[in-house]
């Protein structure tokens, strides 16, 4: 074949190739839908993919609980502090409906005030609760006769708390809780065994309280 010819040849070819890769491209855009390329590729990736069910988050109960107390009962927690920094909390229905008579702090470590104290719950009202608990030391001026007073209400502990001891402590004046009931906590402080530096680690007690004991 001349030169010529062949090159003819040549051009008719890639003319023809070219024809042939336009079409093909056209035909493939009117195949794909005309949507927006990242949605086309979404649905290529869901395919074959199970919905994700969710659980609902659970709901907070009274006094953080895991589970709710009975209707006719009150919701309680006391937590001890916890070192120098985390301090102690005491928690009763979280809105209260019964009524509350008084809160009060005594500091055990500087002046005089088990005295105070020992009045505080010597004067309770009956058919009242206490809801005792320390943070830091609640023993260094803790005097017998306060010792006496939170013995007789039942607290089997008092006697035992030593320096820095973590204590909690839930009374009924006037009338009888249950036996079961999570009443007292103690936890001593030991330099082998501390959480804290000084200090035992936090403890708590919590429960739910039947409303109309006498």
């Amino acid at each position: 074949m001349r030169p010529a010819a062949a090159g003819t040849v040549k051009a008719a070819v890639f003319i023809f190739a070219s024809l042939c890769a336009w079409y093909s491209g056209y035909l493939l855009a009117e195949l794909i839908p005309d949507v927006p390329l990242s949605r086309t590729l979404y649905k290529i990736r869901s395919i074959g993919e199970r919905p994700v069910l969710k659980a609902p988050a659970p709901k907070r109960q009274k006094c953080d609980h895991w589970s709710p107390c009975p209707s006719n009962s009150y919701a309680y927690r006391l937590l001890s502090g916890g070192g120098r920094d985390k301090y102690a909390k005491i928690c009763f229905e979280d809105e209260v409906t019964g009524k509350v008579t008084a809160s009060q702090y005594f500091d055990m470590f500087e002046g005089d005030n088990s005295a105070p104290m020992t009045k505080f719950v010597q004067n309770a009202p009956p058919k009242s609760l206490l809801l005792m608990v320390t943070h830091d030391d609640g023993s260094a001026r803790l005097q017998p006769e306060a010792k006496d007073a939170i013995e007789a209400l039942g607290s089997q502990e008092i006697r035992n708390i030593r320096f820095r001891s973590s204590w909690v402590f839930l009374a009924a004046k006037g009338f009888e809780l249950p036996s079961g009931l999570q009443r007292e906590k103690i936890n001593h402080s030991d330099n082998e065994k501390n959480r804290y530096s000084g200090w035992p680690a936090e403890i708590q007690i919590e429960g739910c309280i039947p409303k109309g004991l006498s």
